[in-house]
């Protein structure tokens, strides 16, 4: 089977993790330290401004706690996102208000999000398409002037900019995933950026117990250590060594790992140029650069489940990210948006990982070639 997704892990990974285990400290300590001023680096950004987290997840459920969100608010999120940006904000007692996406690059626009804003609308909750930016500076823009929070869920960006600029960094708020299906990975994690130096202090200490810190001008002498002053309610959300020590090889390997799924990308947009019934992904803006997390195609509607079974068959994986959220029923009433609808039943993502070789995705590009072929009498 051509597997979909997979980690690309190795024996330098295993040699950071036996370091941490020697050294004696496993849980939240120097290693994570370390690797949250690498990752800092990699974005441009002040050290003290990023917290490495358990998963992107905890992110945005603090994120969104940061805001300071309660009842009767809303937080617009694009339709085809994860859910766990609606389940934050469900979290808070806010209600998530879904807009539309762009059909064919299944980013927002800033009239997308702009004809869903309400003077109850304290945040927008942005993802990143596939790793591509979308007009992220322009949300940013309208966020701005319009007195309202943007929150990036970058989980799929982690290489992404726009106009040199790192994606995650254009709004108050930025989440990464190192989940397993994801471009670096370290088993599970997230890193979290904060702009608000006041509120990157508050972030690190939530995601510790809301325990005072250091910064916060807690130091207790070392021969009490067990002294502890409680700030205010928090949770145990931080990372560890054992991940931190994991994901700052990732970090180094980042540049070939994506250059890796570029050249896959480029492959199946030669293989499949032309094929009769396929849509490739849109080539990127100007300015922009893609961590290249998915390749998507579509297909006609009738036909776009057929093609997923007929390749499972033949053994390649495929999927789609991500569902349509404004179908969902717990989020609140059901309402229609024909983009994103269209868009969720036309689209398909093929594999794409680092391990995928030259003769997988060859065999991919054929096979979804001739299954298309083979189907379209049908969609006709």
């Amino acid at each position: 089977m051509i597997a979909f997704s997979r980690p690309a892990l190795g024996d330098p990974e295993l040699r950071a993790v036996a370091e941490a285990f020697d050294s004696g400290t496993v849980g939240y300590g120097p290693r994570s330290r370390d690797f949250e001023g690498m990752f800092a680096r990699h974005l441009g950004v002040p050290p003290e401004h990023v917290v490495f987290l358990n998963s992107a997840t905890s992110g945005t459920f603090l994120a969104l706690e940061l805001l300071g969100l309660t009842e009767g608010d809303e937080v617009v999120i694009p339709s085809l996102s994860f859910v766990s940006g609606p389940n934050a904000t469900r979290a808070r007692g806010a209600r998530p208000v879904f807009c539309e996406v762009d059909p064919h690059s299944l980013n927002p626009s800033v009239r997308d999000v702009e004809r869903v804003l309400t003077p109850r609308t304290k945040a927008v909750l942005v993802l990143h398409y596939g790793g591509c930016p979308g007009d992220v500076a322009g949300l940013a823009e309208l966020c701005a002037r319009r007195g309202i929070a943007l929150v990036e869920d970058a989980a799929c960006s982690v290489a992404s900019s726009a106009y040199g600029r790192a994606a995650g960094t254009f709004g108050d708020m930025g989440v990464w995933s190192f989940d397993q299906m994801k471009i670096m990975v370290t088993g599970d994690g997230g890193m979290l950026h904060v702009r608000d130096p006041r509120l990157a202090r508050r972030a690190r200490r939530l995601a510790y117990h809301g325990l005072a810190r250091p910064d916060d001008g807690f130091t207790p002498p070392p021969w009490r250590s067990w002294e502890f002053e409680q700030r205010e309610i928090g949770r145990r959300l931080v990372g560890n060594d054992l991940t931190a020590a994991i994901g700052a090889v990732q970090l180094r390997r980042l540049p070939g790992l994506v250059a890796r799924r570029a050249e896959l990308g480029r492959r199946y947009d030669d293989a499949l140029a032309g094929a009769a019934g396929i849509r490739r992904p849109p080539p990127l803006p100007g300015g922009h650069v893609s961590s290249h997390y998915l390749y998507w195609v579509q297909v006609d509607r009738r036909i776009r489940d057929e093609v997923a079974r007929r390749l499972h068959a033949a053994g390649v994986e495929t999927s789609f990210r991500y569902g349509p959220l404004h179908t969902v029923p717990a989020y609140g009433p059901v309402r229609s948006l024909p983009a994103s609808e269209r868009a969720a039943a036309e689209t398909l993502c093929l594999p794409l990982h680092p391990g995928l070789s030259d003769d997988d995705a060859r065999t991919v590009a054929h096979l979804l070639r001739e299954t298309v072929r083979a189907l379209r009498p049908r969609a006709a």
